[in-house]
């Protein structure tokens, strides 16, 4: 039996390769602009698209595909696949929540938390040798019982929110419109209100042209000489112009950040800020977690091949 044709873009390691191979012919490449490299067999071929590149997938890309059906994005995120052009071609696009989501909760909290009680800071006062020599280190700041507020009360904000609760914070949130949440949450239909009146902002947005700088100078300035910006969605969320401005100057307390614009090339200026904490973007990195994205990802190719309805379907 011949087996589809599948390209799969991006950094596959055996674990999501071998099971592909056991159920595709697959082209393994790095990024969409060498779709245009595969012989003319190849590309007439093939029907579906694993995605796991970050460079942008666009119309022009797709177009070398004539048979092509379904982009299968590995992550939540799908801001990279021009999803316009893929409806406009009558190209399915899936994605894999859910299955993330516990992962990037449990990074927000603890970022919040760390930078809070300057954990790094602290880890670093023992290994150096500073805390035999001088002694304590100045005092942290606390973190629960605090005022938060979530940016985008999705799948991952509800669960960040959850996990924040724990922490006897006050829980503040807003979305497009108000959630169903516990007694007590405050819904702020305006950001701008939102950041007014928290001590701690957590980012959950989705990324893409909609949320471009969503959280905006106003809103940093908004929070606060003693606020806290957390972000785990994308860095093309917050304008991290002032966001590193408002570091510099103390115009704000901190920032726990896992996304940044043009990672991994992030701004040199953060490097330089000893009150932002900075993480490679692990936020759903962990062994079981994208294991679990993996199959989600391949189970959306099988079920369109099959004829069968997508399980996690964007369009």
């Amino acid at each position: 039996m011949t087996l589809p044709l599948l390209i799969a873009i991006g950094g596959y390691a055996d674990v999501d390769a071998v099971p592909m191979q056991a159920a595709c012919d697959v082209r393994f490449l790095m990024s969409p602009d060498e779709i245009a490299t595969l012989p003319d067999s190849d590309r007439a071929a093939a029907r579906a698209i694993a995605y796991k590149a970050h460079a942008p997938l666009n119309g022009a890309a797709m177009d070398l595909l004539p048979e092509l059906g379904i982009i299968s994005n590995y992550g939540v995120g799908y801001d990279a696949i021009d999803v316009d052009a893929a409806q406009a071609r009558g190209i399915r696009v899936t994605n894999t929540p859910g299955v993330l989501n516990d992962d990037v909760a449990d990074i927000a909290a603890t970022m919040l938390i760390a930078q809070c009680r300057q954990m790094v800071p602290a880890s670093d006062w023992v290994r150096t040798g500073t805390w035999a020599s001088e002694g304590a280190m100045p005092l942290a700041r606390k973190a629960s019982g605090g005022k938060v507020g979530i940016v985008g009360l999705g799948r991952i904000g509800r669960e960040i929110a959850d996990r924040l609760a724990a922490f006897k914070m006050e829980i503040h949130y807003h979305s497009r419109s108000a959630k169903d949440v516990p007694a007590g949450w405050t819904y702020h239909a305006d950001a701008l209100a939102l950041a007014e009146a928290v001590d701690f902002l957590v980012v959950a947005l989705v990324g893409g042209p909609e949320t471009q700088g969503y959280v905006s100078a106003e809103m940093i300035a908004a929070l606060g000489a003693d606020g806290i910006i957390v972000n785990i969605s994308r860095g093309s969320t917050i304008d991290e112009e002032a966001m590193i401005l408002a570091l510099q100057t103390g115009a704000l307390r901190g920032a726990a950040l896992d996304v940044f614009m043009g990672e991994p090339d992030i701004d040199p200026r953060f490097l330089a800020l000893d009150n932002a904490l900075l993480l490679p973007h692990i936020g759903s990195a962990t062994t079981e977690t994208r294991a679990a994205m993996g199959a989600l990802q391949r189970q959306n190719i099988a079920a369109f091949l099959a004829g069968d309805p997508l399980l996690t379907p964007v369009v």
